[in-house]
């Protein structure tokens, strides 16, 4: 039986950095890693491309984790955005920063990200194994974790970095709220977070359109509005950038976002604004001019919409695609401009788990001490990254969660 200084249980992001900064510090430290390659995750964030941070001050990380954001503040001071940065840069990774604050390496490849933690671990004397650890226990001030093979290895404290139940291929099948609940802590209710949502109708009052979300498969929508709002109308969150319409209903940055502050989507609507850039009155001066020339409806919307939208935005207006747009009545105009900013979409539900970015729930936040993020309950025992009840918008929120609880666990060891 092998004892050791520090056991870290998953290869992830946050796994990776406690597994490297408690071996810097001098602590005898295994990783274990049940897929036969660290870092599977990272690989497929960002597109491929990884993005790595936010590069923003510790209030606005803050603002941009909407659940329990404040549980965070000591981490983020303690490994802020631009400690990560530097982080990497000290590694010999070259990173730039893109809109919206995004940081990324500059060679846009996920794959240099991973190959650089790699080596901060194993420069650190980290060992690893890749084995897939079963049942954790513990003896008086000595964890034990049993391996699949019945291979027990002892350590004085652990870090369970199993990450969430989204993308189960890379190795996040909800084992890390297994064993936290073998230890005696609280799982809050989870579900997926930064999902993509399903919907096929148009909204349009007393009428049944032949149209259907998924006939704008492929669409992307950039530099749009979207507000969501709930059944009785209520707006629960609104933001601009950039969508996708997909074959189930839509996605893209703006709605992962949107999906994280709801629990279930069921009954709300999407509205999108197909014109952010002008107002009511700013753009129907527009639609004015436009309309003045000698052509038909759908020639007038080419130049103010994809042209795979066009066919659905002339069943929405009623108005003929060939009536000529001089013909076009001020009411009619009026309607036209309404729709342009307030394109409706009823949304149907979440998809599954598996296709969530990130879990939203885990373990309790009021059961681990933010400082450090060792249990309340258990002595010696950790916690970092999605296991944990935290969860960020889009935009390299996330990762810098995993940076900052995985520098904090594996410091306090």
């Amino acid at each position: 039986m092998q004892n050791y200084d520090v056991i870290v249980i998953g290869g992830g992001a946050s796994g990776l950095m406690a597994a490297g900064t408690a071996a810097k510090r001098g602590r005898k430290t295994l990783l274990i890693e049940k897929n036969p390659v660290l870092g599977k995750k990272l690989l497929i964030t960002g597109k491929g491309r990884c993005n790595l941070t936010n590069y923003c001050d510790v209030p606005e990380l803050i603002e941009n984790v909407p659940r329990n954001g404040k549980f965070l503040i000591n981490a983020f001071y303690k490994f802020s955005s631009e400690d990560t940065v530097s982080f990497f840069n000290d590694l010999g990774l070259v990173t730039k920063v893109e809109r919206g604050n995004r940081v990324f390496p500059a060679g846009d490849k996920s794959k240099e990200v991973v190959e650089k933690m790699i080596k901060y671990v194993i420069g650190n004397g980290v060992e690893v194994i890749h084995n897939a650890a079963r049942e954790i226990m513990k003896f008086g001030n000595l964890f034990a974790v049993k391996l699949i093979n019945d291979e027990v290895i002892r350590s004085e404290k652990i870090i369970i970095a199993t990450g969430g139940k989204s993308y189960p291929g890379t190795g996040s099948t909800g084992d890390g709220y297994k064993f936290a609940r073998q230890l005696g802590h609280k799982i809050t209710r989870f579900k997926p977070s930064l999902v993509p949502i399903e919907a096929k109708e148009f909204l349009k009052p007393s009428q049944r359109l032949k149209s259907k979300v998924t006939d704008l498969q492929d669409l992307t929508l950039k530099n749009v509005g979207i507000t969501l709002l709930n059944k009785n109308g209520k707006r629960v969150y609104n933001d601009f950038g950039e969508m996708l319409f997909t074959h189930f209903g839509v996605s893209g940055p703006v709605i992962l976002s949107a999906s994280s502050h709801v629990k279930k989507i069921e009954g709300h609507t999407l509205v999108i604004d197909l014109k952010p850039a002008l107002d009511e009155a700013k753009l129907d001066l527009r639609l004015q001019r436009d309309f003045k020339e000698n052509k038909d409806f759908q020639s007038i919307l080419k130049n103010l919409l994809p042209s795979k939208m066009i066919p659905v935005f002339i069943e929405l207006s009623g108005i003929s695609a060939n009536r000529k747009a001089h013909q076009i009545k001020r009411e009619e105009r009026k309607k036209i401009g309404f729709l342009l900013k307030n394109l409706d979409i009823k949304l149907e539900k979440f998809r599954p788990i598996k296709e969530a970015i990130i879990t939203s729930g885990g373990v309790d936040v009021k059961e681990i001490n933010p400082k450090t993020m060792e249990s309340k309950l258990v002595p010696g025992l950790y916690f970092t990254g999605e296991v944990i009840d935290v969860d960020g918008y889009t935009g390299g929120f996330n990762l810098q969660i995993a940076w900052s609880t995985g520098f904090v666990a594996g410091s306090s060891c």
